[in-house]
């Protein structure tokens, strides 16, 4: 359709007046992260166009219509609606919640449309089985939303390590600090606290890092173990000052508690702070509505008294081909900052901090810092830049027909979740559990 490439590692695409489009995009789910995905039309109208929406709240769908001038007839309540359609648009972006991504993608897949899924591609082995099948037989580009590969950062990082700077990669530290309040926000109170409604906590928020570190090391895994539990969002680790308060809002205790909805979400709303994470809870953005959410909406409820059941602390080890070992931690309970890894090489070392990277050389004991933000050039959206990046990337894989681009492919990503999966069976059964045998 086109021809361009990339600029500065971000996944935005240089030369616009060089290549057709726009890219017609129908999104599924207008939530934050269709909306989001969606907002990339706007920065970019040349290289692509949202064209239809299908979702059944009111407000985000009714709010994507008129950002980005959508036509009626391709607004939707039901996705189901759109796939009965003709095809209408050239790609689609999956935004709907992890347990209902197996249906449009399916049904998208079949009807030749390019592909953006969020992760998790489904909350099980066979569903995401069933994905994979289904895109690569209806040959489309398909793209899964793991971000952190897109970021300025990883691709300076990539760099590094297969430059051979520290020698054969040997083994990985990776850390997540989930954060306390996000903890609380998303995994105790929101969409993601109960494995029943959406996914075990390891898929929902981790099999971003999961995927990183396949693709940092870029080996095959070939066994996984983990330990994890949840361990203080229990009502039987409620304080007992909070005697049987229900909601932030009747609680003695509430501003002693490091998990107030008061503080966290009020706080927000004094300072103007009305999108991420308090667009989540109202669509009233003022003080009163904000209140009413905490009195009546699940973003009020006591963080020990809520219906949650996904961990709040897990620990992955890995073990790759050749020898290679990784292990990876997930806390809910910490300060919220970027990820922090360390990879130790048979010539150096490299430490990063998800901007910068400092190389350790074994030979000159010397140290280089690289910071990644200030030679990238537009770091710009969510996730470090990723989200742009892989948006860009989607695009321009559309756009020029290159899959190359796509640096989450079908395979590999497949192979990154059923290392999830498999680490999930480790964590539950306390058994080391081996890649494509027993997983």
């Amino acid at each position: 359709m086109g021809r361009g490439h990339n600029r500065g590692g971000t996944g935005e695409i240089a030369e616009e007046d060089n290549m057709k489009g726009p890219v017609r995009i129908l999104v599924v789910g207008a939530g934050g992260r269709g909306g989001g995905y969606a907002g990339y039309a706007a920065a970019h109208p040349k290289l692509a166009k949202v064209v239809g929406v299908a979702e059944p709240r009111a407000h985000y769908r009714n709010s994507l219509v008129v950002r980005h001038e959508i036509s009626y007839a391709n607004v939707f309540r039901d996705w189901k609606d759109a796939a009965r359609r003709p095809r209408f648009a050239d790609a689609v972006v999956i935004g709907t919640p992890d347990a209902l991504h197996t249906g449009p993608a399916v049904a998208f897949a079949r009807r030749g449309y390019h592909m953006l899924l969020e992760k998790p591609m489904a909350p099980s082995a066979a569903e995401c089985v069933r994905i994979v099948r289904e895109v690569k037989k209806a040959r489309v580009v398909f793209a899964v939303g793991h971000v952190m590969r897109y970021t300025a950062y990883t691709r300076g990082l990539k760099a590094l390590v297969e430059s051979g700077r520290i020698g054969d990669v040997v083994s990985v530290e990776h850390l997540e600090p989930v954060g306390y309040w996000h903890m609380a926000h998303s995994f105790v109170r929101g969409n993601w606290r109960n494995e029943r409604e959406s996914s075990f906590m390891l898929l929902a928020k981790s099999c971003h890092d999961v995927d990183w570190l396949r693709h940092i090391v870029g080996r095959k895994c070939r066994a996984v173990a983990s330990f994890g539990s949840l361990y203080e969002f229990r009502k039987s680790r409620k304080p007992r000052a909070a005697g049987k308060a229900k909601r932030c809002l009747e609680c003695r205790f509430e501003r002693k508690c490091p998990f107030s909805g008061i503080r966290l979400y009020m706080g927000m709303a004094k300072r103007g702070h009305y999108w991420w994470p308090l667009d989540v809870i109202t669509t009233e953005h003022s003080l009163e509505g904000v209140r009413k959410a905490l009195q009546d909406g699940p973003y009020g409820r006591c963080v020990y008294e809520c219906d949650n059941d996904v961990v709040d602390h897990q620990v992955v080890n890995m073990s790759f081909e050749g020898g290679v070992t990784a292990s990876f931690t997930m806390c809910g309970l910490s300060e919220m900052s970027d990820r922090n890894t360390r990879i130790f090489g048979t010539k150096g070392q490299i430490t990063g901090d998800g901007r910068n990277l400092a190389i350790y050389d074994y030979l000159t004991e010397k140290r280089e810092t690289i910071d990644t933000h200030a030679t990238a050039g537009t770091i710009t959206g969510g996730h470090g830049g990723g989200d742009t990046g892989l948006m860009g990337s989607f695009v321009s894989a559309v756009l020029t027909g290159k899959r190359n681009l796509i640096l989450s492919g079908p395979d590999e990503t497949l192979e990154s979740h059923l290392m999830v999966f498999a680490a999930e069976k480790a964590r539950r059964t306390g058994k080391v559990v081996r890649l494509g045998h027993d997983a």
